[in-house]
């Protein structure tokens, strides 16, 4: 990070701020051709001045918010004495132009000129919604010497951004186009949106994204797509008519790719191409600037797997980089003294506290500890406040690896689950796929697994296999693998499933996470990555392996058909572990 150009504000904290909302008039697309409005609110700490400056930090919605919902990050960082410019993203809250999922080249190049309100530019920001009125240059905060492509800029202002999910994609499309971003804390977000929205467990060649898609979720998809179009209201669409057609706020070939998802179950090679042009995985040889990744262990829609796609990539390119695993993501909220969205503290709640020290290092350049390179939470451990003692900090991955083999059994209940040396029983168990994308299960949806409603899967659709009873507990920190053998015909898709059963038989699919295999070639055995997970197994539970034929929050493949997967000494399951 270059010097500053005038003396920062000081490190403590304030009790006053002022906020403005402000009109942006932006030119998105790759030669900027396309004039968008964006709207924000700026907080400024008091105090500040053109010889007393403090580092900005830039903070955009969750799909579906607004800079709104960014309030209350927005507010405590300014008492921690940043310069904040909450805004909503294209699409969003107020913002014009159709939603195009972070695209760099069009989400990102609007948000870059953002930061050159912030360097100080003027022609940019206005206090009128009309855009009559031009807001005077902003002049508090902190400014560089040469961006981190090393050239010298007078609008080049020190600053970060933070925000989730959607909020979080932004934070590395605008680091692939600006060099003037200082460093990104994205949240809960994706490596590669074609297997975010329709994972395939197997044929991966990179990270997470694979050769063949796998199957869509149609829970999550449709409650996407319902919030894009919808979120404009009345007044956005007769402000803007053109949003309406011929896709309500969203790209044409959004639409199509959506379509695609909800029919057929995958998209086609148009669709994933698409889906990848805005995700980091696609772009990540662009990011030169450190990265702190906060992933959720409870989360359906963006996994573990792809922060830790993200995080390998950056570092094997020496990029400063540090991942979290905490346990809340879009399926679930956060354990006590992780996080509060609403009421943010650094002093009470573990990710605040190593967010803020995070961008103090960064920004201020305070001699703070950023944390470890990987920590994660794990719920078995027992404190009160603070999450701090819940997090085992560790460089990534942890532990070690634990074989085992699947051992067939009388019938499809009963297989078993052995060790890598001990006798596995060759056998095969033969499931059923739904036609036409059937159903063969009820029970809660992916976006709410910890509803309380139980899971229940139709006779003939799925195969189980099951260890002992541990005598140990045993802790799973990382992404377990599976060798399969199975046999059917054309490209077959199944979902594997790892559920924690209690001694009273009682089963919990850990965190909702389902992993479906599309099998390219099934005369082959199949290689299997599922879902990464933090989890305890305790003394007297068991640890389960399903391979179903279906699942509720998936669209099923078209053509049923019986699958047999086999068991034997050629099958393997493979688990990360840290006791046990």
């Amino acid at each position: 990070m270059a010097l500053g150009l005038a003396a920062p504000a000081s490190a403590a904290p304030v009790d006053t701020y002022s906020t403005e909302l402000l009109h942006f008039s932006v030119r998105t697309g790759p030669d900027r051709a396309t004039p968008c409005t964006i709207v924000g609110q700026l907080y400024r700490p008091a105090g500040l001045s053109p010889s007393r400056r403090a580092p900005a930090v830039l903070t955009t919605n969750g799909f579906g918010g607004s800079y709104t919902t960014q309030a209350p990050i927005a507010r405590y960082l300014a008492t921690q004495g940043y310069v904040v410019l909450a805004y909503s993203g294209l699409g969003f809250g107020g913002s014009a132009c159709p939603i195009t999922l972070d695209d760099p080249d069009v989400d990102g190049v609007a948000a870059s000129q953002l930061i050159d309100y912030l360097g100080g530019r003027t022609g940019i920001a206005y206090t009128d919604a009309a855009l009559r009125r031009p807001a005077p240059a902003l002049d508090v905060v902190t400014h560089d010497d040469v961006d981190h492509s090393g050239r010298r800029r007078a609008d080049d202002p020190r600053v970060g951004m933070v925000g989730g999910s959607y909020g979080g994609g932004i934070q590395f499309a605008t680091a692939a186009v600006d060099p003037r971003l200082d460093t990104i804390v994205p949240q809960i977000t994706w490596n590669d949106l074609s297997y975010s929205l329709a994972p395939n467990a197997t044929s991966t060649f990179s990270g997470v994204s694979t050769r063949v898609s796998g199957s869509a979720k149609i829970v999550y998809a449709a409650g996407l797509f319902v919030d894009g179009v919808t979120n404009p209201g009345r007044a956005g669409y007769l402000s803007d008519p053109a949003r309406i057609t011929p896709c309500p706020n969203f790209t044409v070939t959004q639409c199509t790719t959506f379509a695609e998802g909800a029919t057929v179950g995958q998209f086609s090679p148009a669709g994933v191409a698409h889906l990848r042009h805005a995700s980091v995985s696609s772009y990540i040889d662009r990011i030169h600037i450190p990265v702190l990744l906060e992933q959720g262990q409870r989360d359906t829609l963006f996994d573990l797997n792809e922060a830790v796609a993200t995080y390998q990539a950056l570092r094997a390119r020496g990029v400063p980089t540090s991942m979290i695993w905490q346990q809340w993501g879009h399926s679930g909220g956060p354990a006590p003294g992780e996080y509060d969205r609403a009421h943010p503290d650094r002093t009470t709640q573990y990710e605040v506290g190593r967010t803020l020290d995070w961008l103090d290092h960064h920004l201020k350049g305070l001699d703070v500890d950023t944390g470890p390179q990987f920590a994660y939470f794990r719920n078995w451990v027992p404190y009160t406040g603070i999450a701090t003692p819940a997090y085992a900090s560790d460089s990534y991955p942890v532990g070690t690896t634990s074989s085992f083999r699947l051992s067939a059994g009388q019938g499809l209940l009963d297989g078993a689950i052995v060790a890598a040396g001990a006798p596995a029983r060759p056998g095969g168990a033969t499931i059923r796929t739904p036609l036409l994308g059937g159903r063969t299960q009820t029970g809660p949806y992916d976006d709410a697994p910890d509803s309380g409603k139980p899971v229940r899967q139709d006779p003939g659709t799925y195969a189980r296999w099951d260890t002992a009873p541990r005598t140990t507990p045993l802790d799973v920190v990382g992404i377990p693998t599976m060798r399969l053998r199975l046999r059917a015909l054309g490209q077959p898709l199944v979902f594997a499933k790892i559920y924690d059963v209690a001694p009273d038989g009682s089963a919990d699919l850990i965190n909702g996470l389902v992993s479906p295999i599309r099998v390219a070639d099934p005369t082959e055995p199949v290689t299997v990555t599922l879902s990464g997970l933090v989890h305890r197994f305790a003394v007297g539970h068991r640890l389960r392996v399903e391979i179903a034929g279906g699942d509720q929050s998936f669209r099923t493949g078209l053509q049923g058909q019986p699958v047999t997967i086999l068991s034997g000494p050629d099958t393997s399951l493979t688990l990360p572990v840290t006791s046990g």
